[in-house]
Parts: structure tokens; sequence; C-alpha cells
């Protein structure tokens, strides 16, 4: 079993920034692609960033340029460090891992509200 716990949500003013963090645990040999996605109200769930075990990235149009993903391989963490917010940016945002052998995993979500 895996486990995703997430932490750094939160309400931040138009412009601000905020750093997402994301721990996975449990019967890990290796992960593959870590994720963050989010999903706003009315909204279907969407790919923000992903980053590959060898560090190769990919941004959602919305966010380049102000969102950064990366991933500490030895902590089995994924990060999403994100600048210049905008209400648009308001969502769940849910961490990804796929696990070698034992497939997709899910985080809980965190809430990450931006106001105007």
């Amino acid at each position: 079993q895996v486990q995703l716990v997430e932490s750094g949500g939160g309400l931040v003013q138009a412009g601000g920034s905020l750093r997402l963090s994301c721990a996975a645990s449990g019967s890990i040999f290796s992960i593959n692609t870590m994720a963050w996605y989010r999903q706003a109200p009315g909204k279907q769930r969407e790919l923000v960033a992903s980053v590959s075990n060898y560090g190769s990235t990919n941004y959602a149009d919305s966010v380049k340029g102000r969102f950064t993903i990366s991933r500490d391989n030895a902590k089995n963490t994924v990060y999403l460090e994100m600048n210049s917010l905008k209400p648009a940016d308001t969502a769940v945002y849910y961490c990804y891992a796929y696990v070698s052998v034992a497939g997709p995993y899910w985080g809980q979500g965190t809430q990450v509200t931006v106001s105007s």
C-alpha cells in the first residue's frame, strides 16, 4: 500500500506564492511519474505539471512561467512552487504518483484559494 500526503495549500492574495509538497510512503520500489493535478468547482480535473523520474517536466500552458515542479527521489517527494498566483488558480490540488509495479496513486487533495 502507498500513501501520498500533501501539504502547503491555503489562502493567498493574487500575485502571491505558495509551495505544495507531497510525500509518498509505504511499499515503494520506485516511482515513475509524479504530478500535480487540480480541480476547480464545476470543472474537470486537469494536469498542472508532471515530472519524470529522470527530471523531465511538463506544464499546462496556463501555468508555464509561473509554476515550477520538482522532486526529491531520495525522499519520494514532489513539490510545486506556485508564483504570481491568480484567482483562476483556485482549486483543489491533487498529488499523483505512478509507482512501479503497484500502479497510480492519488493524494487526498489540498485546497488553494487565491483572492482578488
